[in-house]
């Protein structure tokens, strides 16, 4: 979910911290929307991060189960952590709602709702490194080529799966990838990631052609059942955006036809993607800018995959190999 523009310092807030004001156990999901609220008119955070404020909200509420806000010590939000463990949530989600926990309750501090804030005493727990899943050259090719002329739009789904794999880019940039974004002439894309910034990523042969015959023989009949004409380079059957949701669920799809693993996602493709390039010597600060990494630290999670060339550079040059 959120990463650094998403957790919150609440640097926007600049006013003084106003007097306490005593809490209901009816007022939390009062605040809640009054904190979801601020994030939008405020922050003007986007709205996938705004609703995965939410659902963190919707999360800690079920846990409170209508207590009240004020007086929470740390003693007893250190539960809330070993709730949601026992919810069956990954180590990585627990972390992230802990973060979204922290934020909220800055801000009701910084509100008056509560006197101290027990919540930044709560310890961020130490993630162990998730290794991503990894599709091979050959099975990214089989999953390239699953889609079929029976499949209806399955030129347009051979474009979206080649743009992924060509782009690394996430499944919600690519939903949002608009057609003065690609340039195919000169085989760049143009990406708008986390807190909108824009990123070039060049484009493949591959994938140029696969997009050039979308556009010519697909786009056109599905852009016209909408008016004004969309402008996003991926259309649903009604001309409307394809959404992040319906690509996972082609994905899926075309996973399963082409034999690949159920866990097969889009960000699978993205990993594919990062992977595949150091495999083939690409600087690890260069895969970092086409992904879009804020902090090198995210990308490094890719170094663990190459260990043949690793090998064979060690073979290659190390005096007792």
């Amino acid at each position: 979910m959120h990463r650094q523009s998403r957790w919150l310092s609440l640097k926007p807030l600049k006013k003084q911290i106003r007097p306490r004001r005593e809490s209901a156990p009816s007022d939390a999901a009062a605040w809640g929307e009054s904190f979801i609220r601020y994030l939008r008119t405020e922050c003007h955070l986007a709205e996938n991060t705004v609703a995965a404020y939410g659902r963190d909200l919707k999360r800690l509420f079920a846990w409170l189960g209508g207590r009240r806000l004020v007086g929470l010590r740390v003693s007893e939000l250190a539960g809330y952590p070993a709730w949601l463990a026992e919810q069956g949530l990954a180590p990585k989600s627990v972390t992230r709602h802990v973060a979204s926990l922290k934020v909220f309750f800055r801000y009701l501090q910084l509100e008056g709702v509560i006197a101290d804030n027990q919540a930044e005493l709560l310890g961020s727990q130490k993630l162990w490194q998730k290794v991503p899943q990894v599709l091979s050259a050959a099975q990214v090719d089989q999953l390239l080529a699953a889609p079929r002329k029976a499949d209806g739009l399955w030129l347009r789904d051979r474009a979206m799966l080649e743009l992924l794999y060509a782009t690394g880019c996430r499944v919600s940039e690519l939903s949002n990838l608009r057609l003065r974004d690609v340039h195919l002439a000169e085989r760049y894309a143009m990406c708008r990631g986390k807190g909108d910034k824009q990123r070039i990523v060049p484009l493949g042969v591959r994938a140029v052609e696969a997009v050039e015959k979308y556009l010519r023989e697909e786009r056109g009949r599905l852009a016209g059942k909408r008016s004004p004409a969309p402008e996003w380079v991926l259309l649903s059957t009604r001309g409307d955006r394809l959404r992040r949701e319906r690509i996972w669920e082609l994905i899926k799809r075309y996973a399963a036809r082409a034999g690949a693993s159920p866990e097969i996602s889009p960000h699978s493709l993205r990993h594919s993607f990062a992977t595949h390039l150091l495999a083939g010597g690409a600087d690890l600060r260069q895969v970092q800018e086409l992904l879009g990494h804020a902090s090198i630290a995210t990308t490094q999670i890719y170094t663990h995959v190459d260990h043949t060339r690793l090998k064979r550079v060690h073979e290659a040059f190390h005096p007792r190999a």
